[in-house]
């Protein structure tokens, strides 16, 4: 079983509702509090930073707190953005992605890749699947998509990605597709990403990728750079030679 596959990461992010994990994570971190109002309703997220903004509040030039809150609020409802985002919301969230990086704390990250290292889970990404490559996955209302989760080990240059899968009428069968990188510092900035191998367990769910297993791997292939274009403590930002964009938060250091 070998093919490519890419550091991305699935997982549902909103104001109160899809985001139960998220919570317990930033109260670890953390432990800090914010009040953010969503569609008209008030939601209280423990989070990495500590904010209150209306709907239509706007984010303060230079605001590195308000940045965040504006992007965890324009990510509500767009499912990572893996099966497609409108164009003007699409837009608004890379827009707000770009104003993140330019207050990028970090501006030589690979310079100590510690502050990469642990589990992180993505919030949003630019890769889609779209029609016929949805369809051919099940991935419409048969197979559902659970968390993507990215382990980065600094020690041996190693990521493994793992894609979790919810099939229903199966006993609610649950699973993965796990994806093993290695990686190369090329720059302050860069890694060169090398697929390494791949695996789908359990053996029920492989049946059910088997046939489609190479597109399920293109989807997400891993050879090529990564830039780091942002990271703290909590938050972490990707673009790819592909031109994709990958935002994700912290899970547990490493």
């Amino acid at each position: 079983m070998a093919s490519a596959a890419k550091a991305v990461s699935f997982s549902g992010i909103g104001c109160g509702k899809g985001y139960s994990s998220s919570v317990d994570v930033h109260k670890r971190l953390l432990g800090t509090q914010f009040q953010l109002n969503c569609s008209g309703r008030s939601s209280r997220w423990h989070g990495a930073v500590a904010c209150q903004l209306a709907p239509d509040a706007q984010v303060q030039t230079g605001s590195l707190q308000d940045a965040k809150c504006k992007i965890f609020q324009s990510l509500e409802g767009v499912n990572r953005g893996i099966f497609g985002v409108p164009a003007a919301k699409k837009k608004e969230i890379e827009d707000l992605i770009s104003t993140l990086e330019s207050m990028n704390p970090a501006q030589r990250p690979t310079d100590d890749l510690t502050i990469v290292k642990g589990e992180w889970r993505l919030l949003y990404s630019t890769i889609t699947i779209l029609g016929v490559k949805r369809t051919k996955l099940g991935l419409r209302d048969f197979i559902q998509l659970g968390d993507f989760l990215q382990i980065i080990n600094v020690d041996q240059n190693v990521a493994v990605n793992k894609v979790g899968f919810n099939v229903a009428g199966i006993g609610m069968l649950n699973g993965a597709l796990t994806i093993e990188a290695t990686y190369t510092v090329t720059s302050p900035t860069r890694v060169d990403i090398k697929y390494k191998t791949s695996a789908i367990q359990p053996k029920q769910l492989f049946s059910l990728f088997q046939k489609n297993y190479d597109l399920l791997l293109s989807i997400f292939n891993p050879e090529g750079w990564l830039e780091i274009t942002y990271v703290d403590d909590t938050l972490r930002i990707g673009r790819d030679d592909k031109g994709n964009v990958f935002l994700v938060e912290r899970v547990a250091t490493g």
